[in-house]
């Protein structure tokens, strides 16, 4: 993940530092926890990192639960990206047996415990998938938020902190 973090930032070398952070935490993969790392190496005040981290990761969630089945079937129709939507599909599907047997608190951990292959986008995918009423999907992906930012935080800016003042 850092060389991806190290590759983010050398593409948006240039840009605000804000807006910097701001846009790795709306990409996928990345999301909040590239983001606070992001933050951390352009050393960005914890509060307005942990904003910027939390704002850029919630944007694209709506839109993902909303228009994704939609999007995904219409792409379908297309054999340029009929294979690569079927790929994420299976790819989505094949982490969802956790938020399929627990659905909200499933969601939650899957969010927010900072994984590989975890966090909102995919979260938000599989939640989209499953058709899980928007009602259970929102606050869980929301709290799953919370919760990785609360991890990632403490990785992040707490960790280094103690470390260096020992």
């Amino acid at each position: 993940m850092e060389s991806l973090i190290d590759f983010m930032l050398n593409l948006l070398n240039g840009l605000n530092k804000d807006l910097t952070v701001f846009i790795i935490s709306m990409i996928p993969i990345l999301e909040l926890r590239g983001g606070l790392i992001a933050a951390a190496i352009l050393k960005v005040p914890y509060l307005r990192a942990l904003a910027l981290c939390v704002i850029g990761n919630i944007i694209p969630i709506p839109f993902i639960l909303l228009f994704i089945n939609k999007i995904f079937e219409w792409l379908k129709n297309f054999n340029l990206t009929r294979g690569l939507v079927e790929k994420l599909e299976n790819r989505a599907m094949g982490k969802s047996d956790t938020i399929q047997r627990y659905e909200f608190l499933g969601l939650l951990l899957f969010v927010g415990i900072p994984l590989p292959g975890t966090g909102a986008w995919t979260g938000s995918l599989v939640a989209a998938l499953l058709r899980i009423k928007l009602r259970k999907a929102v606050p869980a992906i929301f709290l799953g938020i919370v919760l990785a930012s609360a991890i990632m935080s403490f990785v992040t800016y707490v960790i280094p902190y103690v470390v260096t003042n020992i």
